[in-house]
């Protein structure tokens, strides 16, 4: 308010000492006074307008800044493999869970090392992978468990052939607080080492 106030009394001071005023003696006095009360209005207008874009201005930055803020919470990504260190063969067991605990990455941390689940931060469509090795001892293979619900599996029964491995990859539709994780067949055993052979992965496709 204060800097409108001070650019009209500039304005009209500009007017006030505009050359030649003194000799506008053949120039209709309300005329001229009525055409400088419209340019002081249409001033006026104009400072408003002016107001508004700044409001609007900040107003647009303000969101902006939050968009980039959403956007940063909803990068989320992970990557782990079942040995963190030496071998390990997993399974059979009464907890079938899988905790892979050589995390490659975890951004968003919504996977938990020390249970092996996934937990969806944000309502979105979600990619997850893995991949499960073994030797034909017992089954090889695992299911990935949505809410402790079976979505896809790698299996393989005993055989006589060695060693065996698989993948499987699914798209799924988590809301905030869903858990997918990765479980063994009943009588299952998966092997690992720093290889990384059994693996489990994720990551968030666009958010809803």
């Amino acid at each position: 308010m204060e800097f409108r106030a001070l650019l009209l009394l500039t304005l009209l001071g500009f007017m006030l000492v505009e050359p030649g005023f003194g000799q506008r003696a053949d120039m209709d006095f309300n005329e001229w006074m009525t055409a400088n009360q419209e340019f002081i209005k249409n001033l006026e207008v104009n400072l408003k307008n002016v107001e508004q874009c700044k409001t609007d201005v900040e107003a647009l930055d303000a969101r902006l800044n939050a968009t980039v803020d959403e956007l940063e919470r909803q990068k989320i990504a992970f990557s782990a493999s079942l040995a963190n260190s030496g071998e390990i063969y997993s399974g059979p067991s009464t907890d079938k869970t899988l905790v892979f605990k050589r995390v490659f990455s975890n951004i968003g941390n919504g996977y938990s090392a020390n249970s092996g689940i996934f937990t969806a931060p944000v309502n979105g469509l979600y990619y997850f992978s893995f991949s499960t090795y073994g030797y034909n001892t017992h089954t090889m293979g695992a299911m990935l468990m949505k809410n402790s619900v079976r979505q896809i599996s790698t299996y393989e029964s005993p055989t006589a052939d060695g060693s065996d491995s698989s993948s499987n990859a699914a798209v799924l539709q988590l809301a905030v607080g869903d858990n997918v994780h990765v479980e063994l067949w009943d009588d299952g055993r998966v092997y690992d080492n720093l290889n990384g052979h059994t693996t489990f992965s994720g990551f968030l496709l666009f958010p809803l």
